[in-house]
């Protein structure tokens, strides 16, 4: 949307609250993917519906790169799973012993904080344009 000459005015699609809801919808895919074979296809599904309301709603824009940075939640979320690791971690009280392997949360980390940062970054690229 455009007011005179070499002037840029941002729509709806472009503000801060879509960002935020595109970064929403950007997480439940992500779990979706990671989460592919329990609640994954079920996940999927209602990202897919919330991805369609949002672009009938407010059409495409900047904000669209919040999908890349909700990313990062689910990415997170594993990354504080595997806190313990990598290796064997043995967890337990009087009664009982469990242990398990994890993996490095380090990859993780570093994963979701690239999303975050680049899906911020692009949309106050664009914003500005």
């Amino acid at each position: 949307m455009s007011r005179g000459p070499g002037r840029v005015v941002a729509g709806p699609a472009d503000s801060v609250g879509a960002f935020l809801g595109w970064c929403v919808a950007g997480a439940a895919l992500c779990l979706g993917v990671l989460s592919i074979l329990t609640i994954g296809p079920f996940v999927l599904l209602v990202a897919l519906v919330l991805c369609a309301g949002m672009l009938w709603r407010q059409g495409f824009g900047s904000s669209l790169t919040g999908l890349v940075s909700g990313a990062a939640a689910p990415l997170l979320y594993v990354a504080w799973l595997n806190r313990g690791g990598p290796g064997e971690v043995c967890r337990g009280d009087d009664r009982a012993l469990s242990c398990t392997d994890e993996w490095s949360p380090w990859p993780f980390i570093a994963v979701a904080a690239a999303l975050l940062v680049a899906g911020i970054v692009l949309f106050l690229r664009l914003r500005r344009r």
